[in-house]
């Protein structure tokens, strides 16, 4: 490797750590560690027997790779990870991040979590996660392209992807582009295989994506928010209206995640005073213009410093702290631990991120009255809606193409019959609002809304049962359902 890679690798990982470990204390779990405590305390408050939850909290394979990638004339070795945690469903489904921290752990850990994600929102998956150990800014388009090709031909001979396998997905670092590449070299490998396509989501739309798929984890952390602040005991245990209008909202992180989040709930009423990036934070207790703000990041070399209509906070970490309605993790693990859980003022947090609270960080905030929803839940939209990827790919057929047109002719008829009897004709606006059929994205958000109201709601009902936390009431329904699926088919090999 040459040395400025080196360093800077070495440099970015660094800094991928400090901002990771600011908020915990030496003596705090790490990332996999704090999963499996999670698992334990849930698993208390389970069905499941002391063997069938080893099976559940083990992982089942990992694959880890090594391979050479030319750069500048130099010869780099890239590290890459896909980890399998369960397959009592198939396929595995799970995000392939690019990160310079990037480690079997982490991957490990992730995998378990999207283990549980799929099973608490009833989505037919088993968990998976891959990453490769890179920092894409140090690597032009071009070498990102045979990196990502390099690794999916290594997962396709190992047999770690598939539309029946193991399904990859956007993660941190990663997007469209990057799943487009994956998609095409596994089809160039497998020509055969009709179902190609269906082997990654969060693809283009030209490539087979899905409408929706974008905005879907930052919508479903909305919905899922506004479901908690209506149940009537979160409401007295805050103190709040439950309204989503008027609530004050800070929110970790500006990536793709928070930047919807943000959008959806501006949308709705909601202020946002504070938004958090690795760098600075902008901090406005009137609310913060979303779409100005992300304008002006893009026109600025992506910081939000210099903008004029909120306040720039050069310590990002202390607006974690802020008093507000609503508190969005949305950007790294391990962001709320022992140095700071005591001063988050937030009355709900809702984990948008994957692991941002400590398990010892995650008492003192209940202690202390708020009101947690987990990451396994309130992230999930995300695989939600790959999940509708996943299942237009196989069925090729785009989302309402057999029964728009019909749902339009039904309601325009019975509208006909309305308006002859209430003898008042509707204005062409009005009849066209009203007779529209569903569009694909309609359809995914109504799909996407009605898995996190359901999923939520058998939370609640799991922890006023049990009056245990939101946290261990999603984690014993997901071991619940892992635990029935795996005796309805009927372990082998596991009694003589």
């Amino acid at each position: 490797m040459c040395k400025a890679l080196a360093l800077n690798s070495l440099l970015s990982l660094g800094f991928h750590i400090d901002l990771t470990n600011k908020a915990t204390e030496d003596d705090e779990p790490k990332f996999l560690r704090a999963v499996e405590m999670f698992f334990d305390r849930a698993a208390k408050h389970s069905n499941a027997s002391e063997e069938t939850l080893k099976h559940i909290k083990s992982t089942d394979s990992v694959l880890s790779v090594t391979f050479p990638v030319e750069k500048d004339g130099k010869t780099v070795m890239i590290r890459g990870y896909r980890s399998q945690h369960s397959r009592h469903r198939l396929p595995c489904k799970g995000g392939i991040r690019f990160s310079s921290a990037v480690d079997l752990q982490e991957v490990e850990a992730l995998s378990a979590l999207m283990t549980y994600k799929c099973a608490v929102v009833d989505v037919p998956f088993g968990g998976g996660k891959g990453g490769i150990m890179i920092d894409p800014k140090e690597w032009t388009e071009a070498e990102l392209e045979r990196i990502t090709r390099r690794f999916t031909l290594e997962l396709c001979q190992k047999n770690f992807i598939g539309p029946g396998v193991d399904v990859p997905a956007p993660d941190v670092g990663t997007g469209p582009r990057e799943m487009g590449w994956i998609a095409d070299t596994y089809r160039n490998f497998n020509p055969q295989d009709v179902n190609g396509a269906a082997c990654v989501t969060g693809k283009a739309l030209s490539l087979g994506g899905v409408r929706g798929r974008t905005e879907a984890t930052g919508l479903g952390v909305y919905y899922g928010v506004r479901e908690f602040l209506s149940f009537p005991e979160v409401q007295s245990k805050i103190k709040h209206s439950g309204k989503i209008d008027g609530s004050s909202i800070v929110i970790q992180g500006f990536g793709n995640v928070g930047y919807w989040a943000a959008k959806f709930f501006e949308a709705n009423g909601a202020k946002i005073t504070g938004i958090i990036e690795h760098d600075v934070a902008a901090y406005n207790k009137d609310g913060i213009n979303v779409e100005q703000l992300a304008l002006w990041r893009k026109e600025n070399g992506g910081s939000f410093r210099g903008f004029p209509d909120a306040q720039i906070v050069e310590n990002p970490m202390s607006v974690l702290e802020a008093e507000c309605d609503v508190l969005i993790p949305a950007a790294l693990e391990r962001q709320i631990g022992m140095r700071n859980a005591h001063k988050i003022r937030a009355k709900l947090i809702g984990e948008a991120a994957n692991g941002p609270v400590t398990p010892a960080a995650d008492e003192v905030l209940r202690n202390n009255g708020a009101v947690i929803i987990p990451d396994l839940l309130l992230n999930a939209g995300g695989v939600c809606v790959s999940y509708f990827e996943w299942a237009k790919n196989l069925s090729h057929l785009r989302f309402g193409r057999m029964n728009k047109r019909w749902d339009e002719r039904s309601k325009e008829q019975l509208l006909s019959l309305v308006e002859g009897n209430a003898g008042h004709p509707l204005t062409e606006v009005e009849r066209r609002q009203l007779i529209h059929g569903a569009e694909e994205h309609e359809l995914v958000y109504s799909g996407l809304e009605d898995t996190m109201i359901v999923a939520c709601n058998e939370t609640r009902q799991t922890a006023n049962a049990k009056n245990i936390d939101y946290r261990t009431a999603a984690l014993a329904n997901s071991i619940n359902k892992i635990a029935a699926s795996l005796a309805g088919s009927g372990s082998i090999f596991t009694h003589a």
